[in-house]
């Protein structure tokens, strides 16, 4: 049953904002009408100045400033995300002093830690907390873990604000693994939300090595708040492989790129 128009729409921004982009194929298909009327519909969007339409489909016309909710961007290439974080969980060595942030990825690399020794896990994610609880629980693994506090968001199961920050100033880490929602060679890495961007920007700065974990639908993109400049970034692990325009800062910076593959 095909759906109206207004709802096409719908459908059509929520998946801008979710991915970035969107195809004609793919939209007609879900909305069960011709490849026409999808076009006719980012025709309007793009009238309204509310999306781009480039060669078999659109993307946003400049970076969003809405973020999904947690649990809705936990379904979303959710395979890919479950083998970035085992890889990143291969990273910690027993006696690490580590930072979480919060993120989908960062969530799913925290259910992957095991068979480590005498971590200190330091973390505002409710999410990663709970879950490390239960590791740690479990004989998964075995350290301490230290919530950052400040306000709680329940959308995005975060801890952040001032307080939070001035008690992160506190610590020297060896590792800050970091969730974006965008990544460019020219910006760096950024996400949406200002409170929580704030707080991984101090992870980074506490932090020996800082280590990006990304799926390649943020490639390009440029989310409302700059995390870091990329120079800042030691490693980034994906489950693709970089861009080759990327490839000469990527070398330049000496930045390590990390294949979770499959």
């Amino acid at each position: 049953m095909s759906v109206s128009s207004e709802q096409r729409k719908r459908i059509i921004m929520e998946r801008l904002r979710l991915d970035g982009q969107v195809k004609v194929p793919d939209l007609a298909l879900r909305c069960a009408v011709s490849e026409e009327t999808v076009r006719r519909d980012l025709m309007l969007l793009e009238r309204e100045g509310q999306a781009r339409r480039v060669y078999g489909g659109a993307v946003l016309t400049k970076p969003a400033g809405f973020e999904p909710p947690y649990l809705h961007r936990q379904k979303v290439k959710a395979e890919e995300k479950a083998r970035i974080g085992t890889r990143a969980a291969e990273l910690i060595a027993s006696g690490d002093t580590i930072v979480i942030d919060v993120g989908t990825t960062t969530l799913e690399m925290a259910k992957a830690i095991k068979d480590r020794e005498r971590l200190t896990v330091l973390t505002n994610s409710i999410a990663v907390a709970y879950h490390l609880m239960e590791s740690l629980n479990e004989g998964r693994f075995s350290g301490k873990i230290i919530v950052i506090g400040g306000q709680l968001n329940p959308e995005q199961q975060s801890l952040t604000g001032a307080s939070g920050e001035r008690e992160l100033a506190q610590f020297r880490v060896d590792k800050a693994f970091i969730s974006i929602g965008g990544i460019s060679m020219e910006r760096g890495i950024s996400d949406y939300d200002l409170d929580e961007t704030m707080r991984s920007r101090r992870m980074v700065e506490s932090a020996a090595q800082t280590i990006v974990l990304t799926d390649d639908s943020k490639f390009g993109k440029e989310a409302f708040v700059e995390i870091a400049p990329i120079r800042d970034v030691d490693a980034i692990v994906c489950n693709g492989a970089p861009p080759k325009e990327w490839l000469p800062a990527l070398k330049q910076h000496r930045i390590q790129w990390i294949e979770a593959k499959g």
